[in-house]
């Protein structure tokens, strides 16, 4: 059996009930840390605290793991019970449906336990979930790479009066472009996106495209760490929220779009104004 069992969003403890008596039974487990990350991180710790908590080895599943090493997690799958961690929700902000379809044609069974995922737990800022349009992803800009297809998508989702969620780049064991040209992986650090780079693309791309889709002034909501102790919300224009220092990851940020009065309302206990009371949390 392949077990898909979601984590949560705060630290090791968000695991459900169910989820814990699974991988407790478990004969392998791992752990997929590209798409996201526990508030806690994936230092030697942060494994050693996951272990204590479920009696069971934690095997990391990086990038290359996942895309060239399934097979093998499948294979031990077929003989086996393997419980394959995701933070969040399995099937939330990034699915795993390919990983499913490959098991079932290898014979193997699925089996998956839900959890919090960002793509529910948004909805902490007040803002009404059945009130969004179409999640997109912002990747980091280089010199040469510069992707704008997103601004389509929160232009519709704009027009429709929907908000829109952004989920921020993640780059975590990337190797860097000079070590791919000489044949050898040399990784490049960690790199979280944070809100303040997010808007700075986004109105490098409405001054590029020019289609009035959003504007310096428009209402955004900044999140950060969502699910843990160190949770963030700050409401405000993306002018204003460009000044806010949110500190470490994960961010994410939601695009406003036509608000209900009781939506209003919840925002604006997260207003900048309210947030800037302290000074330290505001950039000069």
């Amino acid at each position: 059996m392949l077990y898909l069992v979601g984590m949560g969003l705060g630290d090791e403890k968000d695991i459900t009930l169910r989820g814990l008596e699974i991988v407790r039974k478990c004969e392998r487990v791992y752990l997929e840390a590209y798409t996201s990350l526990l508030s806690f991180g994936l230092s030697n710790n942060a494994l050693s605290t996951l272990e204590d908590l479920y009696g069971r080895p934690v095997i990391l599943a990086d990038r290359e793991m996942v895309e060239q090493g399934m097979e093998q997690i499948l294979e031990e799958a077929c003989t086996s019970d393997v419980a394959f961690l995701v933070v969040g929700d399995p099937f939330g902000a990034t699915t795993h449906s390919d990983l499913v379809v490959r098991a079932r044609k290898m014979g193997v069974e699925v089996k998956v336990v839900h959890n919090a995922s960002v793509m529910n737990a948004v909805g902490v800022c007040g803002l009404q979930l059945y009130r969004f349009g179409e999640t997109i992803s912002i990747p980091f800009f280089t010199e040469t790479w510069r992707p704008d297809s997103f601004y389509d998508k929160i232009k519709a989702n704009r027009q429709l009066g929907l908000h829109t969620l952004c989920l921020l780049d993640i780059r975590v064991k990337e190797p860097s472009i000079e070590s791919l040209c000489r044949g050898k992986k040399d990784y490049e650090p960690p790199k979280f996106m944070t809100i303040n780079t997010a808007i700075e693309q986004l109105l490098e791309i409405e001054e590029t495209h020019a289609e009035s889709a959003y504007n310096e002034d428009t209402s955004c909501v900044g999140l950060v760490r969502l699910g843990s102790e160190m949770q963030k919300i700050v409401s405000g224009s993306m002018k204003e929220l460009l000044t806010m220092d949110f500190g470490p990851p994960l961010h994410c940020l939601v695009i406003v779009g036509k608000t209900h009065p009781l939506e209003e309302e919840v925002l604006e206990f997260y207003a900048m104004s309210k947030a800037c009371i302290n000074a330290e949390n505001c950039r000069n």
